[in-house]
C-alpha cells in the first residue's frame, strides 16, 4: 500500500523541485512517480500529451491541440469505450491550478489537497471504512472507473474519500497491478483517517472470527 500527497496550486510552489524527466504520456504517469519516492510539481504543459486528463485538470490544450480532446473520444466512442452521453458527467476540477505537485505522503514537503492511495481491494475497504468514521466518507461510496484522474476532482469536489477502479489507460501507464485500485481521501482529514484505520481493523477482526464461527455451523 503506497500513499502520495497530490496538491494543486496558483504557481509553482517554493522549495519544490520541477518535474525534469521529459515528456509523458499522461499525468497519471506523475502518480507513479511519487508512488516511487520522487517530489516535484508539474506545469500545465507536462499534462498536455494526455487530453482526457487535462479535461479532468480542468488544463486548456493550446490552440493547435485543442481538437485532440475531441478525437480522443471519438476514438473511444467509435471503440465502446466511452459514449459521448458520459462525457458531461465526468468529474473536473473547480479551477485550473498553475502548478500540481506530487510526492510520498511522509515528507512530501507541502500540504496535501489530497491523499491518493494505491491499495488492494481488502486494504481499500478497511481504509474506506476509517474514512467513514473519521467523518471522510459516507456509506455510499463514491467510485467510478474511468478515467481514473477523475477521482482527484471527484473527491476536491465533495471533500469525501473516493475510489478508482483504475482505468485502462492508468493501469497502462502507471503499472499499477491488476490486483489493485485507489482510494483518495481530502488531505485535510487524513490524520483523522489514520487515527481511525486501528479501530477499523479491529472491528473487521471481530467480525472475521465471528464470520468463522458462523461458516462452521454450516459446513458438513
Amino acid at each position: 500500500m503506497k500513499a502520495i500527497a497530490i496538491a494543486f496550486f496558483d504557481s509553482p510552489p517554493p522549495g519544490i523541485p520541477r518535474w525534469e524527466g521529459g515528456p509523458v504520456p499522461a499525468g497519471c504517469v506523475f502518480w507513479e512517480k511519487a508512488m516511487s519516492g520522487q517530489t516535484f510539481y508539474t506545469v500545465p504543459s507536462d499534462h498536455y500529451n494526455c487530453a482526457v486528463g487535462s479535461h479532468t485538470h480542468r488544463i486548456a490544450l493550446p490552440a493547435e491541440r485543442a481538437h485532440e480532446l475531441n478525437d480522443t473520444l471519438v476514438f473511444m466512442a467509435r471503440n465502446n469505450y466511452v459514449a459521448t452521453e458520459e462525457v458531461p458527467g465526468i468529474p473536473t476540477l473547480a479551477r485550473s491550478p498553475g502548478a500540481v505537485a506530487y510526492g510520498p505522503m511522509e515528507g512530501a514537503g507541502f500540504k496535501p489537497d489530497l491523499v491518493l492511495i494505491a491499495a488492494k481491494p481488502a486494504q481499500a475497504m478497511l481504509i474506506y471504512e476509517a474514512a467513514v468514521k473519521a467523518g471522510a466518507g459516507s456509506a455510499l461510496t463514491n467510485a467510478l472507473g474511468r478515467p481514473a484522474c477523475a477521482v482527484l476532482a471527484l473527491t476536491m469536489a465533495g471533500r469525501q474519500t473516493s475510489i478508482s477502479l483504475g482505468c485502462k489507460g492508468n493501469r497502462t501507464f502507471t503499472r499499477l497491478p491488476d490486483e489493485e485500485m485507489y482510494v483518495s481521501i481530502p488531505g485535510d482529514k487524513w490524520e483523522a483517517v489514520l487515527e481511525k484505520l486501528a479501530e477499523a481493523h479491529a472491528a473487521n477482526a471481530a467480525m472475521e472470527r465471528y464470520y468463522c464461527d458462523r461458516k462452521t455451523q454450516f459446513q458438513p
